[in-house]
């Protein structure tokens, strides 16, 4: 039930921060091939405004078995043009992709670029082993 909710809450404007799941497992961190790259940054890039304008910032990526199921978490930041045309601040999100569903993508949370958000958001990636300590923009993919 709580899944569901987190999920309707994403589909809409994503300014109001989620709390995130932590299924209180931390992560093996794995570096970010250019596919796993390019499902992470396609994903984030579709829930945005102005897709195009996307500029990546950090991206941390583990891997986790949970429910025998084997899934991969990225934890990032990427800022992008508002609906007015505006550069947005970064905004922290929170990524699932499942190796056994090639280029499956999930938004698990996607805060706005409040302090709180955050401080949330990254506080889930600490828990979960992939800390943010750099949230400016670094790439434009």
């Amino acid at each position: 039930m709580v899944r569901l909710l987190l999920v309707a809450s994403l589909c809409g404007c994503m300014a109001a921060t989620p709390r995130p799941e932590t299924d209180g497992q931390q992560v093996s961190p794995i570096p970010i091939s250019l596919a796993l790259e390019e499902i992470i940054t396609t994903g984030i890039r579709q829930r945005l405004p102005d897709p195009a304008s996307a500029r990546f910032g950090t991206m941390l990526a583990g891997e986790r078995t949970v429910h025998g199921r084997q899934e991969i978490v990225v934890c990032g930041t990427v800022s992008a043009n508002t609906p007015s045309g505006v550069h947005g601040g970064d905004k922290p999100f929170i990524a699932k992709t499942y190796p056994e569903a090639a280029g499956s993508f999930e938004l698990v949370a996607m805060g706005d670029d409040t302090e709180t958000a955050r401080l949330q958001i990254g506080g889930t990636c600490r828990a979960a082993g992939l800390p943010i300590h750099d949230t400016a923009p670094k790439t434009h993919l």
